[in-house]
C-alpha cells in the first residue's frame, strides 16, 4: 500500500487539494473534509487508470513539515501623502 501526500489550500470561498506525486490529481470541496474525500476518489481514479494502462503507480515521493519562525514587528507605515 502506498501512502501519497495530500495538500489542502483554502482557495476563496472553498478548498483545493491535490496530490504532489500525482500530477493533475486534483479535487475541490465546500470544507477541507469534503476536499479530501474528494481527492481520495480522484486519487483511486487515476491509480485504476494507470493499472488498466499497464503503468505502475509513482512511488510516493514528496514529503512535508512546517517550520516556525518569529516575525518580528514593525511600525505601522503611514502614507506621506494622499
Amino acid at each position: 500500500m502506498n501512502k501519497y501526500l495530500v495538500v489542502i489550500e483554502k482557495a476563496g470561498d472553498n478548498y483545493s487539494a491535490f496530490c504532489p506525486d500525482l500530477p493533475g490529481c486534483v479535487a475541490t470541496g465546500k470544507t477541507r473534509v469534503e476536499a479530501n474525500k474528494n481527492l481520495r476518489q480522484a486519487i483511486a481514479l487515476h491509480l485504476e487508470g494507470l493499472q488498466e494502462d499497464g503503468v505502475a503507480p509513482p512511488r510516493p515521493q514528496s514529503s512535508a513539515r512546517y517550520v516556525s519562525f518569529k516575525v518580528k514587528k514593525s511600525a505601522r507605515r503611514v502614507p506621506t501623502h494622499v
